[in-house]
């Protein structure tokens, strides 16, 4: 629809200069609006009717079970029970991960994460606006792998479905029909770390890697994967520190203090699946870091080798 207007309106625009005697090479060509990596909810309130605005909901269900561990459930149910109007349900459980991996949440191919997303409605002119309801880190993975596909008009709910609850924003059960778009991929394959550059980046001093995780799990004093502790050389910085108390993302310049590292440096992020490196990912870009990926498989791949160094520690400093 949006591309009939765009049309209409060069024609109407062409034909108005031609009668006043103005050339056509004078025309300019009507620019798509962009958005931000991060939207406000009233933002998105005032713009949720947009035509070319499609919103997704990436939520995962994470519950804990009698023995402490946790597990990830689609958020499906959730999204049935109430979402935003209009909204999509993206499914990382399903649709979005590799179907062949043995990884949670191995990553798909370009061309099955591009079809999936197609499916939802997303085109090469759309913008798109992905939440969840629980720390922002479901929606940051959608995120990142639009930009790994080289798609880069979409924004994150900055607070996710919180923060359009307390700006008045309304919920439905409702379905909205989609109209399936046209998505083309321009891949940019150095978004995405594997195993072996991880293993690589330990020695090299020209590549960082953080890890996501909390503190105590980063010690060493707590494990939720084959082996204890972090990737040798890793600097830690807890995905949960980057948030203020209300879900939102800190500001800028305090996403800038609490990272602290060379931003001309390649930085690798992980966690334990690579979904709370993608909100670290996000914050190191907002940050003005120009070289980043994600380590997609993280330590539920790299614990579970027994020839992959990890490190403890073992004297605890009072900053952590």
């Amino acid at each position: 629809m949006i591309r009939r207007l765009l049309g209409s309106l060069s024609i109407l625009v062409s034909t108005s200069m031609l009668v006043a005697g103005c050339s056509e090479d004078a025309v300019e060509t009507a620019t798509p609006p962009s958005i931000d990596s991060l939207v406000s909810a009233e933002w998105l309130i005032e713009n949720a009717d947009a035509p070319d605005l499609v919103i997704i909901d990436a939520t995962v269900l994470v519950t804990m079970d009698a023995h402490g561990n946790f597990e990830s459930s689609n958020g499906r149910p959730q999204f049935d029970e109430g979402h935003i109007p209009g909204a999509v349900f993206a499914d990382l459980k399903g649709d979005l991960r590799d179907p062949d991996s043995p990884l949670e949440f191995g990553i798909p191919s370009p061309e099955q994460f591009a079809a999936a997303m197609s499916a939802l409605g997303v085109s090469d002119d759309s913008r798109v606006v992905i939440y969840d309801n629980m720390g922002s880190s479901w929606a940051a993975r959608v995120w990142w792998m639009l930009r790994w596909i080289g798609f880069d008009r979409a924004g994150l709910l900055d607070g996710g479905l919180n923060a359009w609850t307390a700006a008045g924003g309304e919920s439905t059960t409702e379905n909205s029909p989609v109209s399936p778009g046209e998505l083309t991929i321009n891949l940019r394959p150095q978004m995405i770390a594997d195993q072996e550059e991880v293993r690589a980046a330990i020695a090299d001093d020209n590549v960082e890697l953080v890890d996501a995780l909390p503190a105590a799990h980063y010690r060493g004093e707590m494990a939720m994967y084959d082996q204890p502790g972090h990737i040798p050389s890793a600097r830690n910085i807890p995905v949960m520190s980057l948030f203020s108390d209300d879900g939102r993302f800190k500001s800028e310049l305090e996403l800038e203090s609490l990272l602290e590292g060379e931003k001309s440096k390649r930085t690798i992020t992980y966690c334990g699946g690579g979904i709370a490196a993608s909100g670290n990912a996000l914050a190191l870009l907002r940050a003005g870091y120009s070289d980043v990926a994600i380590y997609a498989g993280s330590l539920e791949e790299w614990a579970a080798n027994p020839e992959n160094p990890m490190d403890v520690v073992l004297e605890f400093d009072e900053e952590y």
